[in-house]
């Protein structure tokens, strides 16, 4: 337990909201009504006491303080000016955007639709900025850097921000792989040596196949790196290396542009970051993998 109430704006340390999305899969079902409450509509938190906040989630005052103390607060008052101040932030950050939020609604035109949508995209990538650790983005540039191969995997949605990734890396002459099926994802990670490097994608950090995938990566002797939204889940467990996305999703959007968002970001930092260590080599891979497209294009014409 800290010693002092938790700042949204001390350095290093994560917005609460931010927080509150990562661990909400882990509470037990009375603390999750609570931290739903809190993401789904923070500014109504300021005008509910805590035994108004635990009538409105069906729950106990004793479970709101149990949930304060899980964030890191002895005082509901604390986490609740915590909570406004990631409000006037969050208010700040998209003061250009149409004033609308939440999850897509039955009744919902197609200009709420975009509203909602640029909303949630803006503040993902704005919450994964903030959020994504400096230090292991570096260990992952290195590792990435130093290896003769690349395995990626992922499933659903993420299976395409692995093969963005895999289509980065080979554009600057690195070898990479993505797969597709979780069968041969397996197979190949079990014939990774050390050295090599897997990468697993997922957004909730539980999907089974992928972090089997990761586990057999890691007993083979790889070094292991995850990308997903949840710390402490089962994927993270298995890396030696994890870069957290701050991404929103919602029941209606499960798998939505904003995990895929927030995930591309993080590729596109590892991959810069790697292009970058050989600058003069990556660069001129570029331009040859671009005259060789123009040329064959030129051709077809």
């Amino acid at each position: 337990m800290p010693t002092h109430e938790p700042r949204a704006d001390e350095p290093g340390q994560r917005p609460v909201l931010v927080r509150i999305r990562a661990i909400l899969p882990e509470l037990r079902p009375s603390e999750q009504r609570i931290a739903s409450l809190f993401v789904s509509e923070p500014a109504l938190i300021a005008e509910l006491s805590m035994a108004e906040l635990a009538a409105r989630c069906d729950t106990s005052t004793t479970s709101v303080v149990r949930f304060c103390k899980r964030m890191g607060y002895e005082h509901f008052k604390a986490l609740r000016m915590d909570v406004l101040r990631d409000v006037a932030r969050e208010t700040f950050e998209t003061a250009g955007l149409p004033e609308i939020s939440g999850d897509i609604d039955r009744d919902d035109t197609l200009d709420d639709i975009v509203a909602k949508v640029s909303m949630a995209e803006t503040l993902s990538i704005a919450d994964t900025a903030k959020v994504l650790d400096i230090d292991a983005l570096q260990a992952a540039v290195d590792a990435v850097g130093a290896t003769p191969r690349v395995d990626i995997f992922g499933v659903g949605a993420s299976s395409f921000v692995g093969l963005d990734l895999q289509q980065k890396l080979t554009r600057i002459g690195r070898t990479a792989l993505n797969w597709s099926d979780p069968h041969a994802a397996w197979t190949s990670a079990a014939t990774l040596r050390p050295g090599a490097v897997a990468i697993a994608v997922s957004h909730s950090g539980g999907t089974v196949d992928t972090v089997e995938f990761l586990a057999i990566a890691r007993a083979a002797g790889a070094t292991t790196i995850a990308i997903t939204n949840h710390d402490h889940s089962p994927l993270a467990e298995q890396a030696d290396i994890v870069l957290t996305t701050a991404a929103r999703e919602t029941g209606f959007r499960s798998g939505a542009l904003g995990s895929r968002i927030a995930q591309l970001m993080v590729v596109d930092c590892v991959f810069i970051g790697v292009a970058q260590a050989s600058y003069d080599q990556s660069m001129e891979a570029i331009r040859n993998t671009y005259a060789a497209v123009h040329h064959l294009r030129a051709l077809r014409r």
